[in-house]
């Protein structure tokens, strides 16, 4: 099992960053590959970014790719993305998901088996 929670969501003008935290619990975390999702209002969960359970593969979606960067400190159970140069488009309750299949590269949330509430990001223009 394992848990987790996000945080470093906020308000933030666009152009500028911001850096999520998910913090997990759990013996499996070191294990699991991690990913970030986001949901807008009135629009479906997307694919944000993932990687691997060692951190050497990274996926990004294209709508964020050379603007986020995702990254991962064992030791710490902790998944981070950081996003700079935002834009209004890029507001959404932003979720890191953990897959067991610490190898795997999933775009669909069905194949994630554990997910945090998510936090906030608004980027205003």
């Amino acid at each position: 099992q394992v848990q987790l929670v996000e945080s470093g969501g906020g308000l933030v003008q666009a152009g500028g960053s911001l850096r999520l935290s998910c913090a997990a619990s759990g013996r499996t975390f070191s294990s699991c590959a991690m990913g970030w999702f986001r949901q807008a209002p009135g629009k479906e969960r997307e694919f944000v970014a993932d990687i691997t359970w060692s951190g050497s593969n990274t996926y990004y979606a294209d709508s964020v790719k050379g603007r986020f960067t995702i990254s991962r400190d064992n030791a710490k159970n902790t998944v981070y993305l950081q996003m700079n140069s935002l834009k209004p488009e890029d507001t959404a309750v932003y979720y890191c998901a953990a897959n067991k299949r610490g190898n795997s590269h999933y775009l669909d949330i069905r194949f994630y088996d554990y997910w945090g509430q998510g936090t906030q990001v608004t980027v205003s223009s």
